[in-house]
């Protein structure tokens, strides 16, 4: 499968598990460097929508620079780290970039990337309009920007945004 394709999947109610399974490991796994919580984010974490089958993690750290060290100890334990958006997270995929199954974001705690992230989540799972909305401009996204990951991704910017401010007055 091409690494920038983009494909949905229908809910699958084995992800809170899934996520679950890997909060446990990366918890033992990047244990001096956690900061704050560990937690389920992106379309996966919202019951009831449809997503690209990848599990979002984001682990709250101090900051970049003090949590450096667990990069080293993420690729030696199966994921592989990309410098994308370096200076507002530590991203990693796994298994490979042509097939994966998580995602890892470690991301200052309380920083606005956090905040932006934990807010449009919740927004999601309160709103089952808004996450309707969301789904159907996925669908279009995805059928737009099939071989595009990226471009994909910044289309839903607008629509993120805009939730966002609403959640915020």
């Amino acid at each position: 499968m091409n690494e920038n394709a983009v494909a949905l999947v229908k809910y699958d109610p084995n992800w809170p598990s899934l996520f679950a399974l890997e909060k446990a490991f990366l918890a033992r796994v990047i244990k001096p460097w956690i900061f704050s919580s560990i937690e389920h984010v992106g379309s996966t974490s919202v019951v009831g929508l449809d997503a690209k089958p990848v599990i979002d993690i984001m682990v709250g750290v101090k900051s970049l620079q003090s949590s450096s060290g667990a990069i080293d100890v993420l690729t030696r334990n199966g994921y592989c780290y990309y410098p994308y958006k370096k200076e507002v997270m530590h991203w990693f995929c796994k298994p490979t970039p042509a097939f994966r199954t998580h995602h890892l974001h470690l991301v200052p705690f309380e920083s606005a990337l956090w905040h932006e992230r934990i807010n449009f989540r919740n927004c999601l799972r309160e709103n089952p309009s808004i996450a309707k909305e969301y789904a159907h401009l996925k669908y279009k996204l995805a059928a737009q920007f099939k071989d595009d990951r990226e471009r994909y991704t910044i289309n839903k910017w607008p629509f993120i945004r805009k939730v966002l401010q609403a959640a915020s007055q």
